[in-house]
């Protein structure tokens, strides 16, 4: 894997397909950190039914968790994934991209509340997809300040439009 030669959060600007196709096989910017509020935990948790107390109920988590704080949701360190890979690259020419899909995902620490994430990957692959597009596989970490495991590590598929 070629690294950046400064791969600190400076985002990765592209004129156009051609140039992102260059990518290929290398590391991407590092992302800015985030921080994972509870109230991110409650919107998600709206979004998708899921209200499990680990994750909205603050007081019972504080008491009875082993994590001694509420957690977030796996899927919601995954979900955040298309909003770290926006700002880290643009593609000038690209007129829209949408998620493809997940090839391999696993939730290897929890994130608790007010934990700060970031994202570090790199572009696997890329090939075409019709007549303008192109399909990207995407190696993401999704990194949990001051913790040795991430919180999600995902190949991670979308579609690009020129």
């Amino acid at each position: 894997m070629e690294e950046l030669q400064d791969n600190t959060m400076t985002k990765l600007i592209l004129d156009n397909f051609k140039a992102f196709r260059e990518m290929e096989g290398k590391l991407l910017p590092v992302g800015d950190w985030m921080t994972v509020t509870q109230e991110m935990i409650n919107d998600f948790a709206k979004a998708t039914g899921d209200y499990q107390w680990i994750h909205v109920d603050v007081e019972k988590a504080n008491k009875l968790s082993p994590f001694k704080k509420p957690v977030a949701h796996g899927f919601m360190s995954v979900s955040l994934i298309s909003k770290m890979l926006e700002e880290i690259v643009q593609v000038k020419s690209a007129q829209m991209g949408v998620n493809y899909g997940l090839n391999k995902v696993r939730f290897p620490s929890p994130v608790l509340v007010d934990s700060r994430l970031r994202l570090t990957g790199s572009i696997t692959h890329i090939e075409n997809y019709g007549d303008t597009g192109l399909k990207i596989t995407w190696n993401c970490t999704v990194e949990i300040e001051e913790s040795e495991k991430p919180a999600c590590v995902a190949e991670f598929l979308s579609l690009m439009f020129e």
